[in-house]
């Protein structure tokens, strides 16, 4: 079915409920959360045929965390936000790993877990017509 890219906008600097890091403390990894949720991601095993990729910005600033889903031009893609870095990791992974399952990208809304069902920014339609 291909592979999948799970995106991880490692400059997001807001996490729900968090104030907006800003300043000399918003320089380092420790400091922005996009960061802190790519080296939770990066410490557990990645699902078979699932690529983490860290990418600059999914314009999903006022929601951050985001994270976003794309398995070529047959599949569905979706952005995802307020991801908190601490506790969402695994919960990401499964959905990725589901979503690989498919050859569309649509996994079926009760086999999706919860952070994915709540917490969706966009879906855009395969590139393949």
């Amino acid at each position: 079915m291909g592979g999948v890219s799970l995106m991880i906008c490692t400059t997001c600097r807001r996490v729900a409920g968090e104030p907006e890091v800003s300043g000399p403390d918003a320089l380092g990894p420790d400091a922005c959360p996009g960061a802190r949720l790519y080296a939770a991601l990066s410490a557990l095993p990645c699902p078979e045929g699932v690529t983490l990729r860290p990418v600059e910005c999914l314009s999903a600033c006022s929601r951050g965390c985001a994270v976003a889903l794309s398995g070529g031009a047959e599949r569905w893609s979706y952005v995802y936000a307020e991801m908190d870095p601490a506790v969402d990791a695994p919960e990401i992974l499964a959905g990725a790993a589901r979503y690989g399952a498919t050859a569309d990208g649509l996994v079926p809304w009760r086999d999706r877990p919860e952070i994915f069902r709540k917490r969706s920014v966009a879906r855009l339609p395969p590139q393949a017509v």
